[in-house]
């Protein structure tokens, strides 16, 4: 078992899912229970599963974790482009946002190369 709350993957995944709130803070309403819902949800999965995988008794299994934290963040990251597309955040947030997210991904990429399965 690994202490999640000491990883930084983790803390990055907590910080991409309180810039995802804030930015969605300012989406139209409408999109409340459209884009908003998914985007908090894809957000809060990323650190959410790798707290989860690293509760978890073997390598393979929080290896299985990483990969739907990932999923995750790759679903994040397209949510934001519909974002940018829809005219509800800037190419220059969308910029920003997306190269924490690509940080995270390479991270949980090497957290999966270093547990060897």
């Amino acid at each position: 078992m690994h202490n999640f709350k000491e990883l930084k993957v983790w803390k990055a995944g907590i910080e991409i899912s309180k810039i995802t709130f804030q930015l969605c803070r300012a989406f139209p309403s409408e999109e409340k229970y459209g884009l908003i819902s998914q985007m908090v949800r894809a957000g809060i999965s990323i650190p959410s599963n790798i707290a989860e995988g690293c509760g978890r008794k073997s390598n393979k299994e929080l290896y299985q974790f990483l990969s739907i934290a990932l999923g995750s963040s790759f679903e994040l990251e397209t949510q934001f482009i519909v974002a940018k597309e829809f005219g509800y955040i800037t190419q220059e947030t969308l910029d920003a946002v997306c190269i924490q997210i690509t940080e995270i991904q390479k991270m949980i990429y090497g957290f999966q190369k270093s547990l060897n399965v």
